[in-house]
């Protein structure tokens, strides 16, 4: 079973041992990021630092002449990743023997929200979410799907990762986060996650709501919530409940078909940049009205547009089961398993969750963070893949 790490190019440039530690982990690629949201990440080997912070969302390369004169264009990184930080660190991780494969992150861009306001989520009370851009509005999805292209499709990469390809909502560790004081299921995260920008107003009109007595109606299920009572229960039911089925179903429609369209749009572009026989594989969850870093695809259609899907298996394998089903020949079901112990992850046990995965009907693994993990993690990892 093919085995890919995920990493960081700060991660490998100027550090001259990493490609062959990462080599030595005993996968076959890596998924390199370039293209990636703000964060502050650990480097605990690398000789020149132990922290990079990535002050906001930004490609980790320089792009070509088609952002001339837009006003939605992506943001260069600072000293963090500088120049091409992709293409050195590419190119060293190809000299050690690894495939590479971009790792490209989209709807998710708190900069883009705080300079373009009026691109960002508008939840039902009117709050903004800076840093999920609204994928209804027609000048978002364009910059999207023109920079998965642009990111995707770097000199030498042999495929791509496109992640947060879809809705993205509350879900976000944002700058000190402190929104865990009111527990919110499955049903109120998707309430929550419902946007009322002027395309989603009129887009829930298309489908026969009013989007003032949709919010309203929104404003009044939550409100229990926020007193600590239950969200209606898990899974869709729960958001049925809340909303009345016909109301949920319009809501559902609206969001399916806006993320389906774009995904299909986006995918066609990285294909039109790319060399034959790249791969492009979407993170996804197998649940549609689920939002965020694996925004929820149907399986059928997914599998129908991408070579594949990059699925959390954080919680076990069972979101793969759904993509399994499907039974398509060649599509890569990639399981993502985290390695980072301090991270919640498990790589003690990586051995046996490759092999649940494997049975679920994963093709390949993907091992989330090379560069993240300790020296502990790291030993385990070239354990488990060792005796694959």
């Amino acid at each position: 079973m093919k085995a890919s790490a995920f990493v960081y190019p700060w991660d490998v440039n100027g550090d001259p041992a990493a490609p062959a530690r990462i080599a030595g982990l005993g996968v076959e690629q890596v998924t390199l990021a370039a293209a990636y949201h703000s964060t502050r990440a650990l480097t605990p080997r690398h000789p020149r630092h132990r922290i990079v912070t990535a002050e906001h969302a930004a490609v980790l390369y320089p792009t070509d002449d088609r952002w001339e004169g837009r006003q939605l264009r992506p943001y260069a990184a600072g000293d963090w990743a500088p120049g091409d930080a992709y293409g050195e660190a590419a190119a060293a991780l190809a000299e050690a023997g690894l495939e590479v494969h971009t790792w490209v992150v989209l709807a998710h861009n708190s900069r883009l929200g705080a300079e373009h306001p009026d691109t960002s989520v508008v939840n039902a009370h009117g709050d903004r979410y800076p840093w999920a851009p609204c994928i209804a509005q027609p000048a978002t999805r364009a910059y999207l799907v023109d920079l998965a292209a642009e990111a995707a499709v770097r000199p030498g990469a042999r495929g791509t990762e496109l992640e947060s390809l879809g809705w993205y909502g509350l879900q976000h560790l944002h700058a000190h986060d402190k929104t865990g004081g009111v527990g919110l299921g499955d049903a109120a995260t998707y309430l929550m996650a419902l946007c009322f920008c002027p395309a989603c107003r009129a887009g829930y009109g298309e489908q026969g709501l009013d989007a003032d007595v949709l919010a309203a109606a929104v404003r009044d299920a939550l409100e229990p919530v926020w007193r600590g009572a239950t969200d209606g229960g898990g899974g869709w039911a729960g958001v049925e409940k809340l909303l009345g089925a016909e109301g949920a179903a319009a809501t559902r429609a609206w969001r399916d078909t806006t993320a389906r369209t774009l995904q299909e749009t986006a995918v066609r572009a990285v294909r039109a940049a790319a060399p034959e026989g790249f791969q492009v594989l979407l993170h996804a969850d197998p649940v549609t009205h689920h939002v965020g870093a694996n925004p929820g695809v149907d399986p059928a259609h997914i599998l129908s547009v991408a070579d594949g899907v990059v699925v959390p298996c954080a919680g076990g394998p069972g979101l793969l089961t759904p993509f399994a089903e499907q039974g398509r020949d060649g599509a890569v079901l990639a399981a993502n398993l985290g390695v980072v112990s301090g991270m919640g992850g498990s790589p003690g046990t990586l051995a046996s969750d490759t092999a649940r995965a494997r049975e679920r009907g994963a093709t390949e693994i993907r091992l989330y963070h090379a560069g993240l993990a300790s020296d502990g993690d790291l030993a385990a990892v070239r354990e488990a893949l060792a005796a694959r």
